[in-house]
């Protein structure tokens, strides 16, 4: 090969990433292959990330957005995976607030390739700066888990200092990070989960547990809040416990069921970089530990998303050795 040939093709492997991707809607998670994909562009606004660390949701494969943009325009092969932790290694055109070099977490565009690959390109204000002593497979594992549960007690349900809240799921992603803020706010937390889940709940200051497999929900009592991860009808049920006032907050669908006195809301988490500021903080300090059961690198990550292998708290993927 002669030499301007071998460097034109060295260029072009050395400008490639590994990635995730998935190509055939059918297929579901039989779909997921590594494979080659160019370096991205950074467009305006835009930086480039080498990714240390992803986080994924497993129902991803079922979102509009992992197949199509935002004008509804087929995109595959697409990069799942919308939580990350790494490094800026170039800004796009008009860029601001972030810098080369520097060490950012937090969600990726729904409708856009993610963060299961070497390099991605996120827009800007999705990220906000990490410290540097952090690791990245915590910070990995707080974006969507964190931000949710941030914008649930807080932005829509207004948790204040001695009030009673509901969370479902206290061992996953959402309900884990949500138990632990509403301690540091001075709450009384009531968990629901399996039985599997109650050294999890006790861990995570919560005052009465629930096991949805074997105890009546109705028989904890009023609450002020409730933040569902489940739906169907243990959101419905949920909705008779709140107090005069309270506020049911899910993620799962809209409600069907209102309270007569009170508020349901149904809300899909918003990139903030100030709360991912203030998340941050809380992991350096310890006040936030996202309970991370198991860490697999890229390759592995098809396997990972099986139902299978579900196990409390997050997988998370590592992309780039530390």
């Amino acid at each position: 090969m002669p030499d301007d040939d071998f460097a034109e093709a060295f260029a072009t492997l050395a400008r490639s990433r590994a990635s995730i991707t998935v190509r055939d809607r059918e297929a579901g998670i039989r779909g997921l292959t590594l494979t080659d994909l160019p370096y991205p562009h950074a467009a305006e606004n835009d930086v480039i990330v080498q990714v240390h660390a992803a986080g994924f949701t497993r129902g991803e494969l079922d979102w509009p957005g992992t197949w199509t943009d935002r004008a509804g325009r087929d995109r595959t092969p697409s990069v799942p995976g919308h939580e990350l932790s790494g490094v800026v290694v170039e800004l796009g055109y008009g860029t601001t607030g972030l810098t080369v070099g520097q060490h950012v977490f937090g969600p990726t565009d729904w409708a856009r390739n993610g963060s299961l690959a070497e390099y991605t390109a996120v827009e800007a204000r999705n990220l906000a700066p990490l410290p540097a002593d952090v690791d990245h497979i915590a910070a990995a594992a707080l974006p969507i888990s964190g931000l949710t549960a941030w914008q649930a007690l807080f932005d829509h349900a207004h948790l204040e200092t001695g009030q009673t809240v509901l969370i479902h799921g206290i061992g996953g992603g959402v309900g884990s990070v949500a138990a632990q803020l509403a301690h540091e706010a001075g709450a009384h937390i009531i968990g629901t989960g399996r039985a599997a889940d109650q050294d999890v709940a006790r861990d995570l200051h919560v005052r009465t547990f629930v096991d949805l497999d074997a105890e009546l929900l109705e028989d904890v009592g009023e609450v002020d809040v409730v933040l569902d991860v489940i739906g169907s009808d243990i959101r419905d049920r949920s909705t008779a416990l709140l107090r005069p006032g309270g506020t049911l907050v899910t993620i799962a669908s809209p409600p069907t069921i209102h309270p007569h006195d009170g508020r349901a809301i149904f809300f899909v988490v918003e990139p903030n970089r100030d709360q991912l500021t203030q998340l941050a903080t809380r992991l350096r300090d310890g006040r936030l530990i996202p309970l991370v059961r198991t860490v697999r690198p890229l390759a592995d990550a098809p396997a990972a998303f099986s139902p299978d292998r579900r196990a409390r708290g997050r997988t998370i993927i590592r992309t780039t050795p530390d």
